[in-house]
């Protein structure tokens, strides 16, 4: 299979009408970010993404503005921060940024100063990153297995959904193994089983596309469910949303329990921006309610 390197997948992000209507200097900085966020060797790559967006912000870049926000959404490079998402999305709706406006939807937006690195030239916070971080698992995958984050890479983005958080349930579920079988019936790099395969129009689930479509689409489906929270779409992801619903949060089954614990050693985010209109809530949240 043929794969792309990262720098042009940034160059495919370049293409993008956004960038090709910024000035020549946010182009450079939005290539530049471009091409750190789609460095899976750079462990500092978020962080430097982060750096570029944030100068590009100061000049006024609605999509510089937007992207930062994502960052702060997922805690990718910066540490995990709604609020600073929410405000971040709410400057760059105010210049027309159609992404912002949707993404407001799926945050509370408070009284949140902007980041310092938006309102003066200083650098943003580093997020603390785990030494289990699936930064640190990616980064020792051998060269026969890094097409697979590119991959990820492009379909994560596709769906919304963080790649980091695909990446670390592919190595819980098949250690980045194309050809995994459990003995569930559970199969390729996400173990759809063939239920899940079916529901999500997987016709070969050791084809590595279709598995990661399939199992990136139920992962968005059910963030959605779940409205964000990044534990219970894990925990349903292993054991269904059903058995989430019955027992109203986490299973109580040790592998699902072991299985969570082991994502957000990786992910250690606990919110997700998700798409409300894809589906209605769980009724967790109306118990809950």
């Amino acid at each position: 299979m043929s794969h792309a390197e990262p720098r042009q997948y940034a160059q495919e992000a370049f293409n993008h009408e956004a960038f090709n209507l910024e000035p020549e200097v946010i182009k450079g900085l939005l290539l530049q970010a471009a091409n750190a966020e789609h460095d899976a060797k750079g462990l500092d790559s978020d962080w430097q993404a982060a750096r570029l967006y944030c100068q590009a912000s100061r000049l006024g870049s609605a999509e510089a503005q937007f992207r930062l926000g994502m960052l702060y959404a997922a805690g990718k490079g910066v540490p995990a921060n709604r609020d600073l998402a929410a405000a971040m999305f709410a400057t760059a709706s105010l210049q027309g940024h159609s992404e912002s406006q949707r993404m407001l939807e799926t945050v509370e937006l408070g009284a949140v100063d902007l980041p310092p690195c938006v309102v003066a030239e200083v650098d943003p916070e580093k997020a603390v990153a785990s030494t289990d971080s699936i930064d640190q698992y990616v980064a020792g995958l051998p060269e026969n297995k890094r097409w697979i984050l590119h991959l990820v890479d492009t379909i994560s983005a596709w769906y919304k959904v963080d790649a980091k958080l695909v990446l670390s349930i592919i190595s819980v579920e098949s250690g980045f193994a194309q050809s995994a079988y459990s003995n569930k019936q559970a199969q390729g790099l996400m173990q759809l089983i063939p239920d899940t395969a079916e529901r999500f129009n997987v016709k070969n689930a050791f084809n590595a596309s279709q598995n990661i479509k399939g199992g990136v689409a139920y992962l968005r489906w059910l963030l959605a469910y779940f409205k964000g929270d990044v534990a219970l779409a894990v925990a349903a992801y292993n054991a269904g949303e059903g058995a989430v619903n019955k027992y109203n949060g986490i299973p109580p089954f040790p592998e699902t329990r072991q299985y969570v614990k082991k994502v957000q050693a990786r992910y250690p985010i606990k919110n997700h921006v998700f798409d409300g209109a894809i589906v209605e809530p769980s009724p967790i949240f109306k118990r809950k309610g």
